[in-house]
């Protein structure tokens, strides 16, 4: 057996820049406890509906189990493709099947940034972006948006440089839930296409707006990248299927990087997003409506946060000195949650998923109003 120092020489110097996850300490922190309420993972927690149980089913008895072209099935992508030509008339969009979103923004970032290039993140932020930016050898450049997380045009122009490559925005946003309004939306991207910078658009939480309506900063830059998916709008999150659209040449090379890495998306998955697509999910997302309404009117008085407009997470602010001490009783209560410290350079606040049973929100419910007297 190899000593461990041999070993550590094997490691690449940028496995250092990458940190485990905070959500995944959280994880396993819940072994140890039993039965705890679990408000921490961001995962759908309702059924997939049977149509699309049953087209993966159907997918795998028919033999589609090989791999497929390395776009997508032609089926799935000119399905696709024609929602995005519908939102987005007269615009020259290509389209590529993805691993999940997460294998799309590693396609696009590995694409796109050169050693030392940089990239603007919005902070808080979902903590894949700095970790996959440093794996391609770029620099992550943090523009705070405390207290209330809107995004300062001002604040982005002095953050640019002659090494910004991208930025990254999010919305509806985890971890604060918060939906980007038309016009901070219109002025990143008109601002992005002016600087000739790639504004990446990371859309996985769409399908869940409530109040305010998403707008895609791709409708006033064409060259933005969307990246979305299957995972969170039909409950597949371990399905492994998203897709990105944007300019051609970007995508050509995306395709390209795909074939060597990821090769295509899950064969059997692609025929059932066939049917996942055309599936009404609206009971679900109006479930999630009725769920956010429930714990931020219980928890409105008793903890600073916006309400969130969208996705399915609150972003308190944490009594106490820091929102890792007061994770740590939380969890010694039983409670789940993710300090704000994962998703941010602030240890300030705490993120809360009701993407949970009812019986499990009541349950967090009552610990979080008894944690803040």
């Amino acid at each position: 057996m190899q000593s461990p120092q041999v070993v550590d020489r094997w490691i690449a110097d940028r496995m250092a820049l990458i940190e485990a996850s905070g959500i995944r300490r959280i994880f396993e922190r819940a072994r140890t406890l039993k039965n705890p309420v679990n408000l921490s993972i961001g995962q759908p927690e309702f059924e997939v509906p049977l149509p699309i149980r049953e087209a993966l089913h159907t997918a795998v008895e028919q033999g589609h189990n090989g791999y497929t072209v390395t776009q997508g099935i032609p089926e799935l992508r000119e399905l696709l493709l024609n929602d995005v030509r519908r939102d987005y008339p007269g615009q020259q969009r290509e389209l590529l099947i993805t691993s999940g979103t997460s294998g799309g923004l590693m396609l696009a970032l590995l694409c796109v940034i050169n050693p030392g290039d940089e990239v603007i993140v919005f902070d808080p932020y979902f903590v894949i972006y700095p970790n996959l930016i440093r794996a391609a050898g770029g620099r992550v450049v943090l523009i705070d948006t405390y207290p209330d997380f809107a995004l300062d045009l001002d604040r982005v122009r002095t953050a640019l440089s002659p090494r910004t490559k991208a930025v990254i925005v999010n919305s509806p946003s985890n971890p604060t839930g918060r939906i980007v309004p038309e016009a901070e939306m219109r002025d990143l991207a008109r601002l992005c296409g002016e600087r000739e910078i790639l504004l990446i658009s990371d859309e996985i939480y769409r399908f869940f707006c409530h109040e305010t309506p998403f707008v895609s900063p791709a409708r006033f830059n064409e060259q933005v990248l969307v990246v979305d998916g299957f995972s969170k709008s039909h409950g597949i999150t371990g399905w492994r299927l998203g897709f990105v659209h944007g300019p051609r040449r970007l995508i050509e090379e995306m395709t390209k990087l795909q074939q060597f890495t990821f090769v295509c998306a899950p064969s059997m998955v692609q025929q059932a997003g066939l049917v996942a697509w055309r599936t009404d999910m609206t009971r679900q997302v109006s479930a999630y409506q009725a769920k956010r309404d429930f714990v931020y009117a219980q928890l409105r008085e008793h903890y600073e946060m916006i309400p969130p407009g969208g996705a399915f997470y609150l972003f308190p602010k944490a009594p106490g000195p820091s929102a890792t001490a007061f994770v740590e009783k939380a969890v010694e209560q039983g409670l789940l949650i993710i300090p704000g410290s994962v998703f941010s350079q602030r240890d300030s606040h705490f993120r809360i998923s009701y993407a949970a049973s009812e019986e499990m929100l009541h349950r967090g419910v009552e610990i979080l109003q008894r944690l803040a007297r």
